[in-house]
């Protein structure tokens, strides 16, 4: 084979190797094309007649996890506590979601034996687990606000089971 022909057989693997290419590219686009079509439904229609007012918004503080329950209800609810205020010891069947709206709140939790306190301020959200019990203060001067959602209520039930003091948060 002369320098010649194997130029030759290069430039026509090549071009073979061209039009291989072209045919994916356009295969690709059809399917790009194709898809777009189905993925934005011509029936889709806007909403009518709807508000949608946002509530309150936090980034998760916690490592709660709350496992939801066909059947049970669930409840929201907008919380305030004045300056001074307190909870008072409890729990929620279910656990709460919640979103501190404005202010900051104190949380008193007994744990393994001894107290976890832990402070929340606007902006920020946090999971009660199902059960959990503490008690909540506010230790500042302008009330908190909480957005809440209370998951797997029993139905018609309370979303709140009051607790005794479990003795490991002094003076709480």
């Amino acid at each position: 084979m002369s320098a010649r022909d194997f130029s030759r057989a290069e430039v026509l693997t090549e071009g073979r190797r061209m039009r291989r290419a072209v045919k994916w590219t356009l295969l690709a686009g059809v399917t790009v094309v194709v898809t777009a079509g189905i993925a934005t439904p011509s029936t889709a229609t806007p909403p009518s007649a709807l508000t949608n007012v946002p509530l309150a918004r936090g980034a998760d503080t916690s490592r709660g996890t709350i496992p939801l329950q066909f059947g049970t209800d669930v409840v929201m609810a907008q919380i305030t506590v004045q300056p001074g205020g307190s909870a008072g010891w409890h729990s929620h069947p279910g656990g709460a979601i919640v979103v501190v709206q404005q202010g900051a709140l104190t949380v008193y939790s007994p744990d393994a034996g001894r107290c976890t306190v832990t402070t929340y301020s606007a902006g920020q959200a946090f999971i009660e687990r199902p059960g959990e019990v503490d008690n909540v203060l506010n230790t500042g001067t302008v009330p908190y606000v909480l957005y809440v959602t209370f998951p797997r209520v029993p139905t018609g039930g309370s979303a709140r089971t009051d607790e005794s003091d479990p003795g490991t948060c002094p003076g709480v």
